[in-house]
């Protein structure tokens, strides 16, 4: 074998993985990422190795004399490794941004966090949007967060690494009076003529705005002008009820009083949402966390896209990075 100048511990870690299973599925299901991903990994440490470590055919897996030498020692440059986060990550929490309160994407993927790692903190915050917690987390001042990774200016997203998530379907949010608020699902041609509130105006917030003109385009529904920015629950209800325009939302968007929450259909817009770092970012809660978010997708099923399903092509090639 060939000594490379550096090698990235994700490659390390992904050989020691299959070298334990001797199964590339079960190792892949063990690190939360595909067998695709998996496979190419390990190929490129063979490469930069110059050696072959596995002997693979279609009944077995099995470690090469290469392999057998190199596994003591990444197992032991793997545990260096988290000795050394572990005693970097003991002075703070893994700060992770939650963008509002009662949204559940990001509150889910926390949780399991939390309980995949009870020994570890991981406290949230709320920045709102995404681009406003991307000047943060750019700062140091946040961890992680969660959104529209294709909606951030080039320069924000040069900073920043992203897992994809979920495609989350989109809803809106109607006064309990409006002519659309007794139908179970709302088919977008139904909001022909009218001004639906994305977040206009909202520095914080752009990502969204641009994802419902890409939506409404061509489709006679028009981006509500800026609305005062509310701060807070209280204060965005209120805002709401002096303007009265119906609301892009998700599906899981906490129901306001003499409001009602609707699925959009015809076709089914979808609201990307990526797991959102500093790129550079040592913590031990932080694997943790994209652990936790790649379970949640695998399980429930977050990054299948369903029939008619809707996003803009500008996010197509950001949501198929695994």
């Amino acid at each position: 074998m060939s000594a490379p100048s550096h090698l990235d511990p994700r490659l390390l870690r992904a050989f020691v993985t299959v070298a334990e299973e001797l199964h590339f599925t079960r190792a892949a299901a063990r690190l939360y990422v595909a067998q695709q991903a998996l496979s190419r990994d390990v190929r490129r440490l063979e490469r930069e190795l110059g050696a072959e470590l596995f002997v693979r055919t279609t009944r077995q897996v099995t470690l090469t004399a290469d392999g057998e030498r190199l596994l003591p020692y990444a197992r032991r440059a793997l545990q260096a490794q988290d000795d050394l986060l572990a005693a970097s990550g003991q002075a703070r929490p893994l700060l992770v941004d939650l963008n509002s309160p009662g949204l559940t994407t990001g509150r889910r993927v926390l949780e399991l966090a939390r309980r995949l790692a009870p020994d570890q903190e991981l406290m949230a915050r709320y920045e709102s949007g995404l681009t406003g917690a991307a000047a943060e987390l750019l700062a140091g001042r946040l961890d992680a967060s969660f959104g529209r990774f294709a909606g951030l200016a080039p320069a924000l997203r040069a900073g920043l690494g992203h897992q994809p998530v979920r495609y989350e379907p989109m809803a809106v949010v109607l006064p309990e009076d409006h002519p659309l608020a007794g139908l179970p699902e709302v088919p977008l041609a139904a909001l022909a003529g009218e001004s639906v509130y994305a977040g206009a105006g909202n520095p914080r917030t752009p990502e969204w705005t641009d994802l419902a003109h890409h939506l409404f385009e061509g489709r006679g529904i028009e981006v509500a002008s800026p609305a005062p920015l509310a701060v807070g629950h209280e204060e965005f209800r209120r805002i709401m009820d002096k303007t009265r325009n119906p609301i892009l939302a998700v599906v899981g968007f906490p129901a306001m009083p003499s409001t009602v929450v609707r699925p959009l259909v015809d076709p089914v817009p979808l609201s990307p949402v990526s797991l959102v770092w500093r790129k550079g970012l040592v913590h031990p809660a932080f694997e943790t966390l994209r652990r936790a978010a790649a379970r949640l997708a695998a399980e429930e099923g977050w990054l299948e896209r369903p029939a008619g399903g809707w996003i803009p092509a500008s996010d197509d090639a950001v949501m198929s990075v695994r």
